[in-house]
């Protein structure tokens, strides 16, 4: 089986996203190849309805959720429930890192919130913003390989759940007691001991599958912001905003 592009950066972890990876082939539990990927999981969807109906999602009225495909179904949840939505632009490759995205203004522009909720529609028909101009974040989704009922979780290895996550704390846009959840094939959920957390990890508070609703045991103290010595100098090179702050603290 091949690596993730991000490999090597922990080998515990890329451990545990080969073994998820061959079980959710094995069991042709996702739409296409995981291998690489934040798993497009089948029955995402019904997950997506069921994260809807808990009290974390019905009170929250702006939203930030990845640009993953599995998580295609939250983005149009959040858009038909008429809640704003920010959508972290892929590989958080521009300056502006979020795009903002409305039912009002997406049927403004004649744009169907169906075509707005996917990766490619999000980015056409979205807002590009800089955190100047977000609005405090009441509810976090994010994309996870594999997760723990303590909280743990690990995306596909490059760090961009925690990365993002930690600018916008950096910002105060998301807080010590703003929720973070996950939507994942059942098969995603493993034994606590399988997924060591280090200290830039954000831990989850809600896990969501198709059959269940888990809220998590999380004791993983949430980081104050960006945590420098852990960031890769790949990841300063490849990302504008990152640069950019970076060249600031020199």
């Amino acid at each position: 089986m091949s690596n993730s592009t991000w490999s090597g950066r922990h080998t515990g972890k890329d451990a545990l996203r080969q073994r998820i990876w061959s079980t959710l082939k094995a069991h042709k539990a996702t739409r296409r190849d995981p291998v690489g990927h934040i798993p497009n999981f089948l029955g995402a969807e019904v997950a997506a309805a069921r994260l809807a109906e808990t009290s974390l999602w019905q009170r929250a009225q702006v939203i930030k959720c990845n640009p993953d495909s599995p998580h295609t179904a939250v983005r149009l949840k959040a858009l038909v429930d008429g809640k704003t939505l920010y959508m972290a632009v892929p590989r958080l490759f521009r300056k502006k890192c979020f795009v903002e995205l409305t039912a009002t203004a997406l049927e403004q522009k004649g744009v169907a919130l169906k075509e707005a909720a996917s990766m490619g529609g999000a980015m056409s028909h979205g807002r590009l913003m800089t955190y100047a101009e977000m609005q405090a974040i009441e509810l976090v989704v994010v994309g996870c390989v594999a997760v723990t009922l303590n909280g743990g979780r690990t995306g596909k290895g490059a760090g961009f759940a925690d990365l993002e996550l930690a600018m916008l704390r950096e910002c105060d846009l998301i807080a010590e007691d703003t929720p973070i959840v996950t939507t994942v094939h059942d098969l995603q959920v493993v034994d606590t001991a399988l997924l060591p957390m280090q200290p830039h990890d954000w831990g989850l508070d809600l896990i969501v599958t198709p059959t269940r609703c888990l809220a998590t045991d999380n004791n993983h103290p949430k980081p104050q912001g960006l945590d420098w010595d852990s960031i890769q100098p790949d990841q300063i090179a490849n990302i504008p905003i990152l640069r950019a702050w970076s060249k600031r603290r020199s």
